[in-house]
């Protein structure tokens, strides 16, 4: 591990994208010892947190106001990085329609601080991104508007030539007054490995990954970082480090891919997944259980394999895995919708005079957040189907289904008895599942989170 020392390690740092990213990074930076700025271009996000109001759904009101009072400055304006020693980039890094990366947050991020932080400054990319690009996108942006604040290029003078490197800085020949990558900026990635809702794993407990563009620059950021967490792994290159989180991510979508496969499976064969999961994860020893579900959702396993599989693909490699994968967990909304519709059948309830209620709306338990959530895509095909929906969730007061806003009802033993079917897409711990099992007349559980045999009860 790198040693800090007074000379490396910053005082004063800048964080940029306030989300559920950013601002556990400025609230764990400032318990730190760290000077903290937060930029956010979002004004009513920032005048929240000046009031001292959480935005994040794991972050408390009481943590951001205690943080406030102790000094920590948000704001919009990016010029009050003028005079810092490091800055993290938060921002989002969402896929197009078309699949493929969308890194415009990353590049408008970058072009805003490059001619404001100052020389020696360390800055570090949060955001997932697909393999090379710090190197290749967010270094080159730095260096070229870095140069465009102070410089005026010369006819002759190259726009944009390639990045080489010589040793161990980032350097380009044609551009000679551009600041070295390496020397005068220092520049790393390091992915954000945030489980929301998870009580165990927190911000600064789980082991932080980091890479730099050269060693200087994963020296620089081991310094920044080691006061902050209880470990760092300096892995050799920013390009390892953004393979490790999609390895990681890639992982788990391939592996719940397979499992929802499996559901499949085992539905036509009359035999209970769930059961099967359970008896082979008493193996001790190469078997890990993973559990099937509806879709998947949220920001990271979704998207993540789709970085990696447009950047092989780039390459000319197929990942066929990936792409199966993804292919199988996009499908699950469809394959609950098709048992409900064909279970509502059974019970002569025609899906298009149906009452449907969907518990759960955010992507996973205990968390509000509904980006990639399957539970839009079930409500969306119930609306085909023309059915009346309703859904219940204690963490989204509202939620967005094309259109429409839904509002969130209150799972009353009477609303639970008039409607033809429950469905069960997120189980959070403050929903009352008994009170479900007891009152629906026809239950679809898609998480387990019955258990227990009733014969109006239909797992996944």
């Amino acid at each position: 591990m790198i040693q800090n020392s007074p000379q490396q390690t910053p005082t004063r740092v800048g964080i940029v994208g306030l989300g559920y990213v950013g601002l556990p990074l400025a609230l764990a930076m400032h318990r730190a010892g760290y000077e903290v700025v937060g930029i956010d271009v979002d004004e009513s996000t920032v005048e929240n947190l000046r009031a001292g109001e959480s935005t994040v759904t794991d972050v408390t009101d009481e943590a951001v106001s205690s943080a406030v009072d102790g000094g920590i400055e948000f704001t919009t304006d990016y010029k009050k990085l003028s005079e810092v020693n490091g800055v993290s980039i938060c921002v989002p890094t969402p896929l197009r329609k078309t699949d493929t990366p969308d890194l415009s947050y990353v590049i408008d991020a970058t072009e805003s601080l490059a001619p404001i932080v100052p020389d020696g400054c360390t800055v570090i990319l949060e955001s997932t991104v697909y393999p090379s690009a710090t190197r290749d996108i967010v270094a080159s942006t730095l260096r070229k508007h870095r140069r465009a604040a102070t410089d005026v290029p010369t006819e002759n003078q190259e726009e944009e030539p390639a990045l080489t490197g010589d040793g161990g800085v980032v350097t380009e020949p044609a551009a000679e007054s551009r600041p070295v990558i390496g020397d005068e900026l220092f520049l790393a990635f390091s992915p954000e490995r945030i489980d929301p809702g998870n009580q165990e794993y927190g911000q600064t407990n789980i082991p932080k990954v980091l890479g730099g563009v050269t060693p200087a620059c994963g020296d620089r950021a081991a310094a920044l970082y080691e006061p902050v967490f209880d470990e760092v792994v300096h892995v050799e290159s920013a390009t390892e480090a953004e393979l490790v989180k999609l390895l990681e991510n890639t992982f788990r979508a391939v592996n719940i891919g397979l499992i929802n496969e499996l559901a499949q499976v085992a539905h036509e064969l009359d035999v209970d997944i769930w059961n099967i999961i359970d008896a082979a994860a008493t193996k001790p020893f190469g078997f890990m259980p993973f559990y099937p579900g509806p879709g998947l959702g949220g920001h990271c396993i979704p998207v993540d394999p789709m970085f990696l599989s447009w950047q092989a693909n780039e390459q000319g490699i197929e990942t066929r895995f990936i792409d199966l994968a993804d292919t199988v967990n996009r499908e699950m909304p469809t394959h609950v919708i098709e048992r409900l519709v064909r279970q509502l059948n059974e019970r002569g309830i025609a899906p298009s005079r149906s009452h449907v209620v969907i518990v759960g709306a955010a992507y996973k338990p205990d968390v509000s957040d509904t980006r990639e959530s399957p539970a839009i895509d079930i409500i969306r095909d119930l609306e085909k189907w023309s059915a009346t929906v309703e859904y219940s969730d204690p963490h989204v007061p509202t939620l967005s289904v094309g259109e429409a806003t839904y509002e969130s009802v209150d799972l009353t033993a009477d609303r639970l008895t008039a409607a033809d079917c429950v469905v069960i897409v997120t189980n959070h711990d403050a929903i009352d599942v008994d009170q479900i099992v007891d009152h629906a007349s026809f239950v679809f559980d898609a998480r387990n989170a019955t258990k227990g045999d009733n014969e109006h009860v239909i797992r996944l």
